[in-house]
């Protein structure tokens, strides 16, 4: 087995947990190993599903098609004992659990099933004048085995929709869930295999050991979900065997709000892309730049919004979520005490695991909440004097995962997509984009690589292989040697 290093030092371990990553153990220790549990059943797991990939049992449309209506079966009648998992696990409430975890699971394998023939079927195109007569096409074949290493924040839809994605190109999946969310990892791998073929469907449960022995297994595609550290060593682990990636990153997410911009419905959406999942999401909104004009109206609109949100004491409302775990909440607390003013919120109590929401103010650029990707209820505001400015500050950071613009002022918005690169860009609203099929979910440079959802999770779980047919009829031997001037001067002008 190749030995691949994931560290669980502090720094190390802090930014696996900050992203969300799958393979992080709770405790400290060294580097991780073969040593510790017995891991051979995951070498011969993976042997066992590409010996049913090799002999054709995902590729049929059939196939895929049953697979799907299973997932979304098992995500049906199990909603509610699947919701509870994800709200002991992650502390989110039941209705947030219940719409973002397993409702987004099924509706990406239901329209998968509902289009998988018009989204799989061979494409016709354009065959070149000196290959005619002839026909072209391209054809979209599964790759083969697959693994996708899912994170703790949204446990079944990141695991799950990718999964989806896979099994409709028509691959094997291995999937890791994260041991964080150990509820709900040990419920997939009791239901999974329930509903699916397990000869073509994996579960693997574990930590750090059971993640490095499947990163030392050849797979024809990787899928991770996570922070760049983590994402580092598993393009590490997936170029010994030329392995492709699909990264799904993080990073600072920020809103740009304008003097153009309605107040009122800003603050909502903000706030409602903020604290969902009390802020663990990794397209949540990350720090706000708010140009100087309507600066102090604005911190006064999100203050409201907090209190018509949660209450005067969020720690009492049922819509309001935690965090993951004591590790996490430390993290978050160092976070809050690297610089700036509280405007509003700051409480906090670790044996609840609860953070209020909280505004920050005149935060500095080089505190450690500005430099690290946040992942929690802390929401800095900055001033700008203009949206020059704010592209300015996104354009000297690290490209972000989304990037939201809050106004009414063309100008300024096109400025903001022409000048910034961003995975996405939200106009007027925060994280929903997420949600629709129609746009590819990805990042770009050190947010992500690679796209998914809807179609999308087809065409990365897939190749797109170039056929060229011709008949034997037609053979010009002009084509062929000797070459003859004459010959030359055809060749020279076919094209």
């Amino acid at each position: 087995m190749t030995e691949i290093a994931i560290t669980q030092g502090d720094s190390t371990q802090e930014l696996a947990y900050r992203s969300g990553y799958a393979g992080a153990s709770e405790e400290p220790g060294g580097v991780s190993s073969a040593a510790g549990p017995d891991l051979a059943h995951i070498g011969r797991s993976v042997a066992e599903l590409r010996k049913s990939f090799d002999a054709g049992a995902t590729r049929s449309l059939e196939w895929r098609e049953h697979e799907l209506d299973q997932l979304a079966r098992m995500l049906r009648e199990n909603r509610k004992e699947i919701a509870q998992a994800v709200h002991e696990d992650v502390g989110k409430p039941l209705a947030e659990a219940a719409m973002s975890d397993v409702a987004g699971a099924r509706g990406a394998a239901t329209e998968l099933r509902k289009k998988l023939r018009k989204w799989t079927a061979p494409k016709r195109v354009k065959t070149p004048i000196f290959a005619r007569p002839g026909k072209s096409m391209i054809l979209t074949e599964p790759l083969g085995v697959v693994l996708v290493i899912a994170p703790w924040n949204f446990p079944v839809d990141l695991a799950l929709n990718p999964v989806a994605g896979a099994i409709a190109a028509g691959n094997a999946v291995v999937l890791k869930p994260s041991e964080v969310s150990a509820r709900t990892s040990e419920l997939l791998a009791r239901l999974i295999p329930k509903y699916m073929d397990a000869d073509c469907v994996r579960v693997i449960e574990g930590g750090v050991a059971e993640t490095t022995e499947l990163l030392a297994q050849r797979f024809d595609h990787i899928f991770y979900t996570g922070n760049g550290t983590i994402g580092r060593v598993v393009m590490q682990a997936a170029a010994k065997h030329l392995t492709p990636v699909t990264l799904e990153l993080g990073g600072k997410s920020p809103c740009i709000i304008d003097a153009s911009c309605n107040l009122e419905v800003s603050a909502r959406r903000i706030l409602w892309g903020k604290f969902f999942n009390c802020g663990q999401v990794c397209i949540a909104p990350d720090y706000v730049l708010a140009q100087a004009d309507i600066y102090e109206a604005l911190l006064e609109q999100l203050k409201a919004t907090i209190v018509e949100f949660f209450g005067d004491d969020p720690q009492q409302s049922v819509d309001y979520g935690r965090i993951i775990n004591a590790r996490h909440h430390q993290r978050l607390m160092r976070l809050l005490a690297s610089g700036g003013t509280v405007f509003w919120g700051g409480q906090a109590d670790e044996a609840d695991r609860y953070i209020a929401p909280t505004l920050l103010t005149d935060v500095p650029g080089d505190a450690a909440i500005m430099q690290e990707e946040i992942f929690g209820p802390l929401l800095p505001v900055v001033k700008v004097a203009d949206v020059d400015e704010a592209i300015a500050y996104v354009n000297a950071r690290p490209k972000p995962l989304a990037l939201y613009y809050f106004g009414s002022d063309r100008e300024n918005r096109d400025a903001i997509m022409a000048r910034t690169s961003s995975g996405a860009v939200a106009v007027n609203q925060t994280v929903m984009h997420f949600a629709s099929s129609e746009l590819p979910f990805g990042g770009v440079g050190e947010s992500g690589m690679g796209a998914y959802h809807g179609r999308h999770s087809i065409d990365t779980f897939s190749h797109k292989k170039p056929v060229l047919m011709r008949p034997t009829f037609f053979d010009p031997k002009f084509i062929y040697p000797p070459t003859t001037p004459r010959k030359a001067k055809l060749m020279s002008r076919v094209g």
